[in-house]
């Protein structure tokens, strides 16, 4: 439900994991607040991220590149002021936060 994941408003320091599978998926540097009510990022990890048009044909559906598993749902062009112009709309089940101090560098 909107506005209700553990990460929508959470803005710690380290990495997102895909809760499937453990694989790094986001930085956490790449989380801004996009009013959304879901976690949203800018980018994700070089090849951690699969795109694929949604059976709404107006979405694009996010998967992890690893598992396979649903992560949400990206958005370009929506004017945030983000380098890359885009927004992954990520719900909060999908992903598991791992403190910097845990996290290896990357």
């Amino acid at each position: 439900m909107r506005g209700t994941g553990e990460y929508d408003k959470f803005f710690g320091e380290g990495v997102y994991n895909c809760a499937g599978c453990g694989t790094p998926l986001y930085k956490s540097t790449t989380k801004f607040n996009s009013g959304c009510g879901w976690p949203a990022f800018y980018e994700g990890f070089p090849g951690a991220i699969n795109r694929s048009p949604d059976p709404d044909g107006i979405r694009t559906e996010i998967t992890c590149a690893a598992c396979g598993g649903h992560l949400g749902h990206g958005f370009k062009g929506e004017g945030f002021s983000v380098p890359t112009d885009e927004r992954h709309c990520v719900n909060s089940v999908s992903i598991k936060f791992v403190p910097a101090k845990l996290t290896p560098s990357l």
